[in-house]
């Protein structure tokens, strides 16, 4: 099933691109792998949803900051003014990894395709990899695909996380100290590396109740720390499009000359 899909997707990209390329024009070559590279990467809308909370939970306008708690797939009925927070910051952090970082390193190494790849192998992980009755037959290797192609990039993401807060002047080195300590924690291999390294950087504890705890509540979990997790998401952002445009450089230039 997984392969299948993911087929379905890459091939007609791959040989639709080098046709559009070989025999239209690399204008309409570059204009339509844009958009397609672009369907890989969600930035926009996360930020207005996170914008959005921050200002319910600052108004405490519980009801409003809840309608964004989805994030994190978790029931918000019974959430406080923290735990939307830690919501929000924690599906923020899993989310640069998934919509954001590793597309863009896909798309370094192996070009529009290999972004389309990565976005089926990501889908299907959340979309049948689930551990339920009804998934656990069906969808263990879309789970374990996603891991595997995740595996790099989660680690490479928190130490990045840690210099984006060094450079924005938060705490870099509880947030080394918080990932190294805290990244095994959740039940993802990959993603309590990010988690870990946001709690760590702003100072905070984040939970998903009954399943983990990251961090140490140093401050207070409050609306104005989603904002500080966005500053820190986005500079960690523009540092991994600087090494994504190296791969490029060197991959293009160096050993797949045109």
């Amino acid at each position: 099933m997984a392969l299948i899909v993911i087929c379905v997707f890459a091939v007609p990209v791959y040989f639709g691109l080098w046709a559009v390329y070989t025999y239209i024009s690399i204008f309409v070559y570059a204009f339509i792998g844009i958009i397609l590279v672009k369907m890989t990467i969600c930035i926009k809308l996360e930020t207005d949803w996170a914008k959005a909370a921050a200002k319910a939970i600052q108004a405490n306008d519980l009801d409003e900051a809840k309608k964004y708690s989805h994030f994190s797939r978790r029931d918000s009925k019974n959430l406080n003014g923290s735990q939307i927070s830690s919501a929000v910051i924690e599906s923020m952090a899993e989310n640069l990894i998934d919509f954001k970082l590793s597309p863009m390193m896909s798309f370094a190494l192996f070009g529009v395709t290999g972004a389309i790849v990565f976005r089926a192998i990501n889908t299907l992980d959340g979309t049948v990899g689930f551990k339920d009755k009804e998934h656990i037959n069906t969808g263990w290797f879309s789970a374990n695909l996603d891991t595997v192609v995740n595996y790099i990039p989660t680690r490479l993401t928190a130490l990045f996380m840690i210099v984006a807060a060094a450079i924005l002047g938060k705490d870099a080195k509880n947030a080394w100290k918080i990932a190294s300590r805290d990244h095994s924690k959740t039940p993802s291999r990959n993603h309590g590396w990010p988690m870990a390294a946001m709690a760590g950087a702003l100072r905070v504890q984040l939970e998903k109740p009954g399943q983990y705890i990251l961090g140490d509540s140093l401050e207070p979990l409050t609306g104005n720390k989603i904002l500080g997790a966005l500053r820190i998401r986005d500079m960690t952002i523009v540092l991994w499009a600087l090494l994504c445009v190296g791969v490029i450089v060197i991959t293009r230039f160096f050993f797949l000359p045109i």
